[in-house]
């Protein structure tokens, strides 16, 4: 697990302007700027795409990562930018394994992080995804879940996630005001409850850099978010975010 505050770059190609392929273009180009930047996690959230489109996309983003970890990699200037950049697919195991990403993401009450980790299991062991998406795959996958309250993030511990994205604090994320339109910002009490469980918990929804410090006081491990890092220079928000967090 990255040292410091855990960044966590949620993609939405949609957002980007002009047509498909331009917003293709743009979010590849975003998510090498994540990974320069060194992002821990970046979590391609593209639902709307066929199963055809998002492994196309997510095996392009992989070779992505993995070119530019390289290039940072070898111009190292501190011990905090070694961690690699993880690929998470959202709710797409069978996408994540045959892409070769480093884990998923789950929603609330979806596939449990138990039953994602045996099918990893036995993917790595049968998988007819091709010997090179095998030999990428990681032993045991990262596992982000989606939670709304303090018990959920308790649930999702005791269950075996490696983190947890607790939402929303200050505001919906852009793609909870379509997928989740009851749900109400928590707010950092909240936060803080939740930041109970022995897992890290990431703050995510409304989170700017004038409100970040509040959620990491209140003990979050790091931050989460869409417009944060998408519309923004990456390396200049990490930076910031880091220093906030050290």
């Amino acid at each position: 697990m990255a040292a410091g505050c855990i960044l966590y770059y949620v993609t939405d190609r949609r957002a980007f302007p002009g047509d498909e392929a331009s917003r293709r273009k743009s979010l590849l180009a975003k998510i090498a700027e994540a990974t320069s930047a060194g992002v821990d996690y970046i979590q391609l959230r593209e639902k709307d795409l066929s199963t055809r489109e998002l492994e196309s996309l997510a095996r392009e983003a992989i070779r992505i990562v993995g070119s530019h970890a390289d290039v940072r990699h070898s111009g190292i200037q501190n011990e905090r930018q070694k961690g690699k950049t993880s690929l998470l697919i959202n709710s797409r195991t069978d996408i994540a394994i045959a892409a070769g990403a480093a884990g998923v993401h789950l929603p609330g009450g979806g596939l449990p992080p138990a039953a994602v980790r045996e099918i990893w299991k036995l993917a790595k062991k049968f998988s007819s995804a091709g010997p090179s998406a095998r030999e990428i795959l990681p032993a045991d996958p990262v596992i982000s879940v989606a939670c709304h309250s303090p018990e959920e993030t308790v649930q999702a511990a005791f269950n075996g996630a490696t983190l947890t994205l607790f939402a929303p604090v200050f505001g919906k994320p852009v793609f909870e005001q379509k997928d989740a339109p009851g749900t109400s910002a928590q707010g950092v009490a909240k936060l803080r409850e939740a930041c109970g469980a022995r897992i890290p918990v990431l703050a995510l929804g409304g989170v700017t850099l004038e409100n970040a410090q509040s959620c990491l006081m209140a003990g979050a491990s790091g931050i989460a978010a869409i417009r944060l890092f998408q519309e923004n220079d990456i390396g200049k928000v990490a930076g910031k975010l880091r220093a906030v967090k050290d």
